[in-house]
């Protein structure tokens, strides 16, 4: 829409400024009285010959390499331009001396290959310049395609993972015949019935995310014993900010599924604070356990990736282990400065 908007611009640009000021050019005064048929004949071709070049679209043939069809257009256009050279004198200018005829034959002849250069010249800058936008248009949309693609890859590749580590807590209440089974089914149909409304949104607002958040740390503690403590803090501005859907869990998750005990004592804190258009989150555990894998797992990878995508620049994501601590710190910037 917007391409088909300047285009019409351009239009108008070249019918109501471009063109009468080229005519102005001629002795419009002397032959709008002695050659009116020739110059409302000239208008016509210009004006024709103008559009005939925007139908045509010469800079996407070329690209295309339809050179035949390029040189039979030219060769047309070039046949009505010699054609109309022979346009008929007024009956005035033919009783006149042969070399004044000859000269005003000349004039004319020279005036319509000029308004034919004039035309031709216009129209073909135009037409690349349109095509040019055209192209980097179509890369835009190509990478925007390429990009939803891989994100909504990522987020498929999250959210099982989640779901695998939680219905294994579950089991383990189940097996243990706790009497907060109960409890936390209900909390993790609360999760579920969030990650199904959310499942097509890339941005949701904060006071959502951290909600679901508080579900799921509450649904672990249901799983945990005294020997695991839980610090959850919060501290935000504007709990309508928008962020990312189902990000931030991935790092609660891993805190869990490494930072917990049932024997010796471990405390995992997480911290969410939104500071004007900065928000900023962590996560701190002492390593429990460690993967069997040597490589890192796929979760805090795909999240780096989404954050690269969704917040290119502004974004900073630190993990890494120090003296039995395992940390994460992650800060984005909403918006673009």
């Amino acid at each position: 829409m917007k391409h088909t908007r300047i285009a019409r611009y351009i239009d108008l640009l070249f019918c109501l400024v471009i063109m009468p000021l080229t005519i102005m050019l001629l002795p419009v005064d002397r032959w709008i009285v002695h050659n009116t048929a020739f110059l409302i004949a000239l208008v016509i071709y210009s004006y024709g010959l103008y559009f005939v070049y925007r139908r045509a679209k010469l800079a996407r043939l070329f690209l295309r390499r339809k050179y035949l069809r390029i040189v039979l257009l030219l060769l047309v256009l070039i046949g009505t331009t010699e054609l109309l050279t022979y346009f008929p004198m007024p009956e005035s200018d033919i009783a006149m001396d042969p070399r004044q005829l000859a000269a005003r034959y000349n004039m004319r002849s020279q005036t319509i290959w000029f308004f034919f250069l004039v035309v031709t010249g216009f129209s073909l800058a135009i037409e690349l310049t349109f095509e040019l936008f055209r192209q980097i248009l179509a890369r835009q949309e190509l990478a925007a395609e390429r990009d939803r693609a891989e994100l909504a890859l990522y987020k498929a590749q999250i959210n099982p993972h989640f779901l695998f580590n939680t219905l294994n807590t579950l089991y383990a209440l189940v097996l243990s015949k706790s009497d907060r089974t109960e409890s936390a089914f209900v909390k993790f149909s609360n999760i579920l019935r969030y990650m199904y409304e959310q499942a097509d949104r890339e941005l949701i607002s904060l006071s959502d995310e951290r909600e679901y958040l508080r579900q799921y740390v509450d649904l672990q503690r249901l799983r945990l014993n005294r020997h695991t403590r839980v610090e959850l803090s919060e501290e935000i501005d504007d709990e309508g900010a928008l962020v990312p859907t189902m990000l931030l869990i991935t790092f609660v998750e891993n805190a869990f599924k490494y930072g917990t005990s049932s024997e010796r004592d471990c405390t995992i804190r997480i911290g969410l604070r939104l500071h004007g258009e900065v928000l900023d989150f962590w996560t701190e555990n002492a390593v429990m356990r460690r993967r069997e894998e040597a490589t890192p797992g796929i979760g805090i990878e795909n999240c780096r990736k989404r954050l690269q995508m969704l917040f290119p620049g502004r974004f900073s994501l630190q993990t890494g282990e120090q003296d039995g601590i395992y940390r994460v710190r992650l800060t984005i910037h909403l918006h673009e400065a």
